[in-house]
C-alpha cells in the first residue's frame, strides 16, 4: 500500500509538471510590439498644454501590435500610409497643429513581422481622430472595438468609422477583450466623447497602460492639464484620475502615445516586450 501511494504521488507530480507549461501558455499575452505610425512637430504646443504659447514640440504616433494566444490585436492604426509618399509630409491647415510625416508604413512593419492584415483578429481604436484611424480600411476582416459614443459621434471622424466595411463591436464601458484580464479596454471619455485607453498585462514586463490621447505628453500628465481641444474638460480630468487609479492598483507603467521623448527610450519593432 505504501509503495502504491508513493507511485500514485509520483504520477501526480509528473502530470502536474507536464501540464505546467501548457497552463502558462494557454492564456494571456506573450508579445507587444511598438510600431512607428508617424512622426510630427506641433506648431504651438499650448493647444495641448495651455502653456508655452507659440512653442513647437516634437510629437510621435504609435501603434501597438499585441499577440495573445487567441489571436492578434492592433491598438490604433496611425497616420495614413499614403502620407509616406508625400516628400514634405502632411502640413495642417492650421500651422499651430501637427505637421505629420510617415517614415515607415504600417503595412511594411506588419510585413517585417510576417503578420498579414487578415491575421489580425481585433483592431481596437482609442478614438476616431485621423492620426489614430488613418489605416483603418486596411483591416476589413478584423473586428473593430470602439466605444459606441465614439461610433455615434456626429463628426467627420466618427463618420469615417461608420463608413468602414469591418464588423464593429460598439462598446459601452470597459471591456475584457480576451476574457482573461490580460487586455482590457478602459473607457476614458473627454478628449473625444468615446475615447478609450488600453491596459495590457505582460508576463515579464508587467502592466502597461496605453494612453491613447487621454494625455499627450509627460508634463501634461504630471500637471493634469486638459487640452483646450478636448470635447469635455470635466470628463477629461476624471479620466486622468481613472488612469492614475488603475496604475496604482495594477502597478502599471504609462506609455504616452504622442510623447516623442518617451518613445526614444522604448524598444520599437522588431524588438518586443513580453
Amino acid at each position: 500500500m505504501r509503495r502504491s501511494g508513493i507511485w500514485i504521488a509520483a504520477l501526480a507530480a509528473l502530470s502536474i509538471s507536464a501540464s505546467a507549461p501548457l497552463a502558462q501558455t494557454k492564456f494571456g499575452v506573450d508579445k507587444l510590439y511598438i510600431l512607428n505610425c508617424g512622426e510630427g512637430v506641433a506648431g504651438d504646443i499650448s493647444r495641448w498644454s495651455g502653456v508655452d504659447v507659440g512653442k513647437s514640440m516634437e510629437m510621435s504616433e504609435n501603434c501597438y501590435l499585441i499577440h495573445h494566444t487567441q489571436g492578434w490585436l492592433l491598438w490604433d492604426t496611425g497616420i495614413a500610409d499614403s502620407i509616406a509618399a508625400m516628400p514634405n509630409g502632411l502640413a495642417p491647415p492650421d500651422p499651430r497643429a501637427i505637421h505629420w510625416h510617415v517614415t515607415k508604413t504600417l503595412a511594411s512593419q506588419l510585413e517585417m513581422l510576417s503578420v498579414k492584415p487578415a491575421d489580425i483578429k481585433y483592431v481596437a481604436i482609442s478614438h476616431s481622430h485621423p492620426d489614430h484611424v488613418g489605416n483603418i480600411t486596411m483591416f476589413p476582416q478584423s473586428i473593430v472595438l470602439v466605444q459606441k459614443a465614439e461610433y455615434d459621434w456626429p463628426a467627420p471622424f466618427g463618420q469615417k468609422l461608420r463608413a468602414i466595411a469591418s464588423p464593429v463591436n460598439k462598446l459601452e464601458g470597459d471591456h475584457d477583450v480576451f476574457g482573461d484580464g490580460s487586455v482590457t479596454l478602459i473607457a476614458t471619455p473627454g478628449h473625444t466623447p468615446g475615447h478609450q485607453s488600453l491596459l495590457v498585462k505582460l508576463p515579464k514586463t508587467g502592466a502597461i497602460v496605453l494612453s491613447g490621447d487621454v494625455v499627450h505628453f509627460q508634463s501634461n500628465w504630471d500637471n493634469r492639464r486638459v487640452p483646450s481641444i478636448n470635447t469635455d474638460k470635466d470628463k477629461s480630468a476624471a479620466s486622468m484620475q481613472r488612469i492614475a487609479d488603475v496604475m496604482t492598483k495594477e502597478h502599471a507603467k504609462l506609455w504616452i502615445n504622442h510623447d516623442a521623448a518617451q518613445r526614444k527610450t522604448l524598444k520599437l519593432a522588431p524588438e518586443f516586450y513580453d
